[in-house]
């Protein structure tokens, strides 16, 4: 039953409706559905069509492309977590003979692996997968268009050759092992490789005239890893909320945190446009707005899927047309409506059940060289490190069960925090990967490298 604090405000729902009216008028979309989660549940549901009296609903079909990615995406991580394999292991130590097996498994989740975007002609999206029935079909003789491992380029068969790696490795077909484990036990069941009723058709239209053709739905065959899936907006808005929760059936929540990590150096325009690339998601700013998610398209259809994280706001919108929506646009207004005109509301500040004392000590003020930092414990056991000035390195470090700790993000991303025990137990600084922190900027009485001077701090006389 849903509450009324769980409840969008009558002004949010109506400035929803109106982004996706706007979106599918001027878009002349012939149909356009659109759904937002919050607090771990869809809140909203919008739809306009073309057609009078007949709206598609949470439980209509569209084709959603590149989302797919993001599917098999998880698929790999949980053979990585399973310890079948690791995301530096080159293609060829599980799928050899392909040609591009000097690609990481890591580099191909992350566009990474220089492979060319597209398959050879003719166009795969358009023409039956029974075209390209073995990978060398989808590769070509040089599938290689990029020094491996030098630059995001955004490749269709790389998603292919993950397919085929999950396949050898689970001994099952693609689409078999997604509905096994992903989509059964996130109860996604209006999801699937082949349409479902009642679904959208895909449709064309004209550039220049109010007038429409229909799209061929073609099965992509060995390309669907890369786009064939068909699923709702209802299924979407619970995977959304999957891609931040996690479900321990399926993937947890850190292995997620990982994939919503960038792992793609990006080109001068994203950098710009503040674009980057996780492991099978993409990652978009807008303003000070942090968005993961991924976009996709297929003759005849258009999807987004979009989660604002520190928000807790995920948009889902999906369409009927070959181009004229501008879906990543419109998802991210839908999020920023909710986002801004009801802010996420706080849990309540609670202390720790316990501490221990050899921790607690740590928390505090700390200097490296003239540099000054506060250290702090936080609510869910880590430290977290952040500059008092307000800018500079900053991470957050998570206890590895002795002395140690190790940063999660940001320059110290990897790197060991210890602290360095005098002979009478007292904390005499803290090492961060070679770098000296002290209770005092210098201070004489701890273990500087270099030494302090002996004449101390001075003026100039």
């Amino acid at each position: 039953m849903t509450t009324p604090q769980d409840e969008l405000l009558p002004s949010t729902r109506r400035a929803l409706l109106h982004r996706i009216a706007v979106a599918q008028a001027e878009g002349r979309a012939p149909s356009l559905v659109a759904a937002v989660a919050r607090g771990g549940r869809t809140v909203w549901h919008g739809a306009r069509t073309s057609v009078d009296g007949h709206a598609p609903d949470e439980n209509t079909q569209y084709r959603i492309g590149s989302i797919t990615k993001t599917f098999t995406a998880v698929l790999v991580l949980r053979l990585r977590d399973e310890g079948l394999l690791d995301l530096v292991d080159p293609l060829e130590k599980h799928l050899p003979g392909t040609g591009a097996g000097e690609a990481t498994i890591g580099d191909l989740l992350a566009h990474t692996g220089g492979l060319a975007a597209e398959s050879p002609a003719p166009w795969w999206e358009r023409t039956p997968g029974t075209l390209r029935p073995e990978l060398a079909d989808v590769l070509g003789e040089k599938p290689l268009r990029h020094q491996v491992g030098r630059r995001f380029h955004y490749s269709n068969p790389g998603y292919t050759l993950l397919g085929a790696l999950v396949e050898k490795l689970r001994g099952a077909a693609w689409e078999d092992v997604l509905r096994r484990e992903v989509l059964e036990p996130l109860g996604l069941h209006r999801t699937s490789t082949r349409p479902q009723a009642p679904h959208a058709g895909g449709w064309a239209v004209h550039p220049w005239a109010d007038v429409m053709l229909p799209e061929p739905a073609e099965d992509l065959g060995r390309m669907a890893p890369a786009g064939q899936l068909w699923s709702t907006t209802g299924d979407l808005a619970r995977f959304a909320v999957f891609l931040v929760q996690g479900d321990d059936r399926v993937l947890s929540a850190e292995s997620l945190r990982e994939m919503r990590q960038p792992s793609a150096p990006p080109e001068d325009v994203d950098v710009v446009t503040g674009y980057a690339y996780g492991l099978g998601l993409e990652l978009r700013r807008s303003g000070e707005r942090l968005l993961v998610g991924h976009s996709g398209s297929l003759p005849g259809f258009l999807a987004f899927l979009t989660v604002a994280v520190e928000d807790d706001v995920a948009a889902v919108v999906l369409a009927n047309c070959t181009s004229g929506v501008p879906l990543a646009t419109v998802g991210t207004d839908l999020v920023r409506i909710v986002a801004d005109a009801e802010p996420r509301i706080p849990e309540p500040w609670r202390p720790l059940p316990e501490v221990e004392p050899s921790v607690l000590e740590l928390a505090g003020q700390w200097y490296w060289g003239t540099y000054s930092f506060g250290l702090r414990l936080t609510a869910d056991g880590l430290l977290s490190l952040e500059p008092l000035s307000g800018t500079g390195r900053r991470s957050r470090f998570r206890a590895n069960g002795d002395v140690t700790w190790t940063g999660l993000e940001g320059y110290y991303a990897g790197e060991l925090l210890r602290p360095v025990r005098r002979p009478d137990g007292s904390v005499d600084h803290l090492d961060l990967g070679s770098f000296v922190f002290t209770r005092q900027p210098y201070d004489e009485n701890a273990s500087v490298p270099g030494g302090v001077d002996p004449e101390g701090w001075r003026g100039i006389g």
